[in-house]
């Protein structure tokens, strides 16, 4: 993937030339156009004055701030480049942090680092050193016309650069309503229940096992219709009970299936085995 800026990461005085290069990439997601239901033609949309009724051509269009209802003060391209954060080629590590003390909420999108001609040992030096001391680097830097804030972590052979939320953007938990175990009443028994549970049902994280089986499905519809099928509305399930419910009742059962089911994964892995020695 092409690099979506260039330019260096610096800690003390240590210059490390690097490029930002997507580390996700968006799946192919269904897209949709808006129809005429009688024609099945996509609609037009025109940008009309809430004032004459008329159309008004793009460049006759500024942005502008509602300051009350109905009331706004208009911005030009010189106020917003005015206040634009200068295009510096440098992201400044002014802070190193303990991996582990940041709310994961504050991470939004990753990038991968990657050393620029020259840059090779520096990256490597400061790769080990923050996986060493599992640090993670915290500085600000401009990308596509916009100040960031940005956390440089190891991970692996790369290092990884994540935007980050700033701290007003985050909700308090305190303004929620959320049980304390003293206020929820959970007994020694149900906790020992549920920890068991989670512990049976426990695994390593396998990606590959979860699928958008909405976009799926939605596929499916759409390849039906385009070949003329008729396409029958699936029933719809019985909603989730809502009700409270004898929670160790639910947990036992819970138990008993997960155990189940485990007892299962195991024969099965066992036969397999079993069919590869023969085979061998």
């Amino acid at each position: 993937m092409a690099s979506i800026w260039k330019g260096a990461l610096a800690f003390g005085l240590v210059n490390i030339p690097v490029e930002l290069r997507p580390a996700i990439r968006s799946a192919e997601k269904l897209s949709f156009r808006q129809l005429d239901k009688k024609h099945h033609k996509p609609i037009k949309y025109e940008r009309v004055s809430t004032v004459d009724g008329k159309t008004v051509p793009w460049s006759d269009i500024i942005k502008g701030y509602e300051i009350s209802k109905g009331k706004f003060v208009a911005l030009t391209d010189a106020d917003f480049k005015s206040v634009a954060p200068e295009l510096s080629r440098m992201l400044e590590m002014t802070d190193f942090v303990p991996a582990e003390s940041i709310d994961p909420r504050y991470f939004d999108t990753p990038y991968f680092l990657v050393p620029r001609e020259g840059g090779e040992k520096a990256y490597a030096l400061l790769r080990d050193a923050l996986a060493e001391t599992d640090k993670v680097g915290i500085g600000t830097f401009a990308l596509r016309q916009k100040q960031h804030l940005a956390a440089v972590k190891p991970m692996g052979d790369a290092l990884v650069l994540e935007l980050m939320r700033f701290d007003d953007e985050l909700v308090d938990p305190t303004e929620l309503k959320l049980p304390t175990t003293a206020d929820a009443k959970v007994r020694p028994q149900e906790k020992e229940m549920a920890v068991k549970l989670i512990e049976n049902l426990a695994q390593e994280f396998d990606p590959a096992k979860y699928r958008d089986e909405y976009q799926d499905k939605l596929r499916e519809i759409i390849k039906a219709k385009a070949a003329g099928r008729k396409v029958e509305a699936p029933a719809i399930g019985e909603r989730p009970d809502t009700q409270v419910v004898d929670l160790v009742s639910r947990l036992q059962e819970s138990l008993a299936a997960a155990a189940s089911a485990k007892r299962s994964a195991k024969k099965t892995a066992a036969r397999k085995s079993t069919r590869k020695r023969k085979t061998a």
